[in-house]
């Protein structure tokens, strides 16, 4: 009955899904913000399926897009370098869907899921916004979402660590974690999401989404919100106690700053002014009101000196497993997190033993799709980054050129962290990605709209173009 019951809910989601993509699409960053409070706080009893939510809406999106597809045209997908990578990468991961070493091609289909179920997004972007306003209207209701979910980081850190509040997914194997030190009372926060990992993702995702935000001309009220999103991105990002987002986020804004200078000097430096005031009581606020979140940050950065090491792990390490996967590797799955959770739950077969375990994502990547896939996945992932900045060299928007460049740092100070095991911005790297084929079509449109617009006045000055 409760499979009975799986089928209907999973397939009544579907059908929901299907008859709009575009809502669907955008509903699953809704969802992608929401889904950990539900596993967490008001259905923990289908927590398992509540990590499958937005694959669910997802899937009937891409049904009605590509294998059912409207009258409406579709943007053409044209067979240029980025594509040849990006399937390249795909068929072999294909490919070791169905290596013997994991046992069953089922653990195979799981490791595709964290592979390549987001990359459809890429091409569905040009017609998912039909234009620069949507585009800007639904980044500027997505990034309203940082305001309660900050502010919840914040009761978050202040609360108890054993509060309701604080707790975890109930499928996540782990302690609530601290901050580490003797007598510490503060928790490391993870605001609606499952684990603090989910979040720190979402948190950076949304720092490169705001930067284009602190350029635009907005209304002061918009202006206002803007801040105090940036705000509560860089004060969450400290109270989750990870390295990660706050020297990312940093990263990215210095180079943001640098290359936007190095393109357009005066723009740039009329916005630097603007935002000096900002950052002034944004810090004056932290240190005085927050100051607790300051030093219990400091002391977890000042005891922990494993930075270099874990870099040089991820970069290096990964060319030494060669010795345990030859050219081959154990198939894509094999040491995703769920794989032993779906084997005990199907009765599959163990698969082969990996003889080593290792934390960081390129080893894993490494150890899964071997020396072979190795090079065709991270080919393409810089093959991304060099579109991305060619996009923001060839765009006259500010606004729109301004999303590029902030998705091409994010995608290139992370590219050795996690991106097909975190579940969370795996979804935002495939939107990043999607700016290729989006913002240049955006472009062209706002240019055609105002040629119609100049000729309406030129052939009928005395009417409103409408």
């Amino acid at each position: 009955m409760k499979l009975i019951l799986a089928l209907v809910v999973v397939g009544a989601i579907v059908y929901i899904s299907f008859q709009d993509w575009r809502r669907s699409v955008k509903a699953v960053f809704f969802i992608l913000v929401i889904d950990g409070a539900l596993r967490k706080w008001f259905l923990p009893q289908a927590s398992a399926g509540l990590y499958f939510l937005k694959d669910i809406v997802l899937l009937g999106a891409y049904l009605r897009y590509y294998v059912f597809p409207t009258r409406e045209p579709h943007f053409p997908i044209r067979n240029n370098t980025i594509n040849l990578l990006i399937w390249l990468a795909s068929g072999w991961c294909i490919f070791q869907a169905f290596n013997p070493k994991l046992g069953s091609p089922l653990v195979g289909i799981l490791g595709l899921k964290a592979y390549l179920f987001y990359i459809p997004l890429v091409w569905m972007l040009p017609s998912l916004f039909r234009n620069q306003d949507e585009f800007y209207q639904f980044l500027r209701s997505h990034l309203l979402l940082i305001i309660p979910v900050g502010i919840l980081g914040i009761v978050q850190f202040f609360s108890p660590i054993h509060s309701v509040i604080n707790q975890y997914a109930p499928d996540t194997p782990v302690e609530i974690e601290t901050f580490g030190f003797a007598g510490s009372t503060n928790v490391r926060i993870t605001g609606t999401f499952s684990y603090i990992n989910s979040y720190q993702g979402y948190l950076t995702a949304c720092f490169a989404l705001i930067l284009p935000f602190l350029s635009l001309k907005q209304s002061k009220e918009w202006q206002i919100i803007t801040y105090v999103e940036l705000f509560l991105v860089f004060l969450n990002s400290f109270m989750t106690g990870s390295r990660t987002p706050v020297i990312a986020e940093i990263l990215c804004l210095l180079g943001f700053l640098f290359f936007r200078t190095l393109r357009n000097p005066e723009k740039t430096l009329v916005w630097i002014s603007r935002l000096l005031p900002f950052v002034a009581v944004g810090t004056s606020t932290a240190l005085i009101v927050f100051r607790p979140v300051v030093e219990a940050f400091a002391r977890r950065v000042g005891s922990n000196t494993d930075i270099g090491e874990r870099v040089g792990l991820s970069i290096i390490g990964p060319f030494d497993l060669t010795q345990y996967t030859a050219f081959d590797g154990y198939g894509v799955g094999a040491t995703h997190a769920g794989t032993a959770a779906l084997r005990n739950m199907l009765g599959l077969p163990a698969g082969a033993y990996i003889p080593i375990e290792i934390e960081p994502e390129m080893g894993k990547v490494a150890l899964e799709i071997g020396p072979i896939g190795f090079i065709f996945w991270y080919s393409m992932r810089v093959a991304l980054i060099i579109a991305l900045f060619l996009t923001f060299w060839k765009l006259k928007r500010t606004f729109l050129s301004d999303f590029a460049l902030a998705a091409c740092l994010m995608q290139a100070i992370l590219f050795i962290s996690q991106m097909v095991f975190h579940h969370t911005f795996a979804v935002y790297y495939w939107l990043f990605s999607g700016f290729i084929f989006l913002l240049p079509w955006l472009e062209y449109v706002e240019d055609w709209r105002e040629q119609q617009q100049q000729n309406w006045q030129e052939n009928y000055p005395d009417s409103s173009y409408r």
